[in-house]
């Protein structure tokens, strides 16, 4: 029996271990791990403990690897990135963002190896300019994001669209703009953790829990929208692009429907089964003048070719985030 391989870097990062997590389900396809797990304590070799990976390799040695096994190599699932939006080393961004994204797009071009890749929707910024993911070169190159995460995205978004239009990529290609996605398996990142997963500490211990105040006259305390979408939901549309090798493209990936923090936070509160406390504190300085008070993704383009499963709901998210993962000893998926 021939190998198939789905080679997934940051495999072991929150998003990548739970698509890792997913494919690994599929007997007949080998998932290999390209990532750093750093020490014991850290957790991040917990989020794939559980899953049986056909093979694990650091990202130095990531061409390395590739070179030796290519033909077995069905999809290259690129996760890896520096996802710190308050990241200040712009050089390390565009180095691990937009230049190893440049060469694994241009390894699964020479190769004809299929390439599926995180976008974000950083790229978009404020949000003046919607939140529509049309491929069109003018229009991507439109977009202003807030910070040189977004930037670096939305640089290799670019690139990837012009590559395709001059005849050289991959036989497959698909970028994906996440939105705020949250769920099991982000216990590593520290301030970057979803806000669910960083309140519950205070709700599990029955404390209030912190909320920015509003700084915008259309927005309450709390009242801040964004697009929540279940890191499971995430799995799927990955596990739907492996399936479907004609599709290509960058396509936005949200539940497609703007809630609130201060609903995000009655959610956990309602998992746990114990009143809302919801305290409200002033915003730091360096984020009220690039603070986005409303995401929501256009999902037209991914319905239109051909993903048709309903996005699990923020509450019914929340829920099985709390009671499945949160509240247990062990809440790796």
């Amino acid at each position: 029996m021939t190998r198939k391989i789905a080679f997934v870097t940051g495999g072991a990062g929150f998003i990548g271990s739970n698509i890792v997590g997913r494919l690994a389900k599929d007997w007949h396809l080998d998932v290999v791990v390209c990532d750093w797990l750093g020490g014991a304590e850290e957790g991040k070799w917990r989020n794939i403990a559980k899953h049986p990976i056909g093979d694990f390799t650091h990202p130095e040695k990531m061409f390395e690897w590739l070179a030796k096994r290519w033909q077995e190599v069905e999809v290259v699932i690129h996760m890896g990135a520096e996802t710190s939006t308050i990241e200040t080393d712009a050089d390390k961004v565009m180095r691990n963002n937009f230049a190893l994204s440049r060469d694994l797009f241009r390894w699964c071009a020479d190769f004809q190896r299929r390439f599926i890749y995180a976008s974000s929707a950083a790229t978009y910024g404020d949000g003046t300019r919607g939140f529509d993911d049309d491929n069109a070169l003018a229009a991507l190159a439109a977009l202003r994001p807030l910070n040189v995460y977004g930037w670096s995205k939305a640089l290799f978004d670019i690139f990837a669209v012009r590559q395709a239009a001059r005849g050289y990529a991959p036989p497959q290609w698909a970028g994906l703009k996440y939105f705020n996605v949250y769920g099991p398996n982000e216990e590593h990142k520290g301030a970057m953790k979803s806000v669910a997963a960083q309140i519950w500490p205070d709700v599990a211990h029955g404390r209030s829990v912190k909320l920015f105040k509003s700084y915008h006259p259309d927005y309450a305390d709390g009242g801040q929208l964004r697009d929540f979408v279940y890191v499971r939901d995430v799995a799927d549309v990955v596990e739907w692009l492996v399936s479907r090798p004609d599709v290509n493209g960058v396509y936005n990936l949200g539940a497609g429907k703007a809630r609130s923090f201060k609903e995000l936070a009655e959610a956990v509160f309602a998992a746990a089964g114990v009143p809302a406390e919801i305290d409200y504190i002033a915003m730091p300085l360096a984020l009220r003048e690039k603070y986005q008070y409303f995401t929501e993704a256009k999902l037209d383009r991914l319905r239109a070719a051909g993903y048709e499963r309903a996005f699990t709901s923020l509450e019914d998210g929340i829920a099985d985030y709390v009671r499945a993962y949160l509240s247990h000893p062990d809440p790796y998926g």
